[in-house]
């Protein structure tokens, strides 16, 4: 039952965070509000993950009488993330190497533009760009546009993760009797 719930509740969350980011890039690409967009992007993310919560309750609730160990309910949550995580990623691939190749072109540079309208001197705008190069190195290989993208959306599933098992876990009462599942 703990593999349905995975899949199920995993499909639900790739789901949400595969459309959202297809939104998402599409708007950050014709109308370039990276903040407004990174916001949105991290509230989506934060939709797609309460599933974890409701994979969690269900599990507990409906398959386990009634309990769950932290640990049980922490590795739910981890697979859920991993499969969200992953379907996020691979949105991601498809919409910057088909779409948006030139995305962290236009990300630098609006970087750059928001850092010299907030008053940044000549010499802190070049060590950004300096601190950016290291990103657009990374970006010009798929591994480094995959490790960066996991960064961005796995570590939210796991603090969902961690946060939902903290709260969900239930101990059985004395007497109660531990299904194997």
């Amino acid at each position: 039952m703990m593999k349905k719930n995975v899949l199920i509740f995993g499909s639900i969350s790739s789901g949400i965070l595969m459309i959202w980011i297809a939104f998402i890039a599409l708007m950050c690409y014709s109308h370039p509000d990276f903040e407004g967009n990174m916001w949105l992007g991290y509230g989506s993310m934060i939709v797609a993950f309460s599933f974890i919560f409701v994979a969690i309750k269900n599990y507990r609730d409906k398959y386990n009488n009634g309990f769950v160990t932290f640990g049980k309910a922490f590795q739910l949550g981890l697979y859920i993330s991993l499969i969200a995580s992953t379907a996020y990623v691979l949105a991601w691939l498809v919409d910057f190497y088909c779409f948006m190749p030139d995305f962290m072109d236009k990300y630098v540079a609006h970087v750059l533009a928001q850092a010299k309208e907030h008053g940044a001197t000549v010499a802190e705008i070049a060590k950004q760009k300096a601190d950016m190069a290291s990103y657009i190195q990374m970006y010009k290989s798929p591994f480094g546009v995959i490790v960066l993208t996991y960064l961005e959306v796995l570590p939210v599933g796991l603090i969902i993760a961690l946060i939902a098992a903290l709260i969900l876990k239930r101990k059985p009462n004395a007497g109660q009797s531990i299904p194997v599942a």
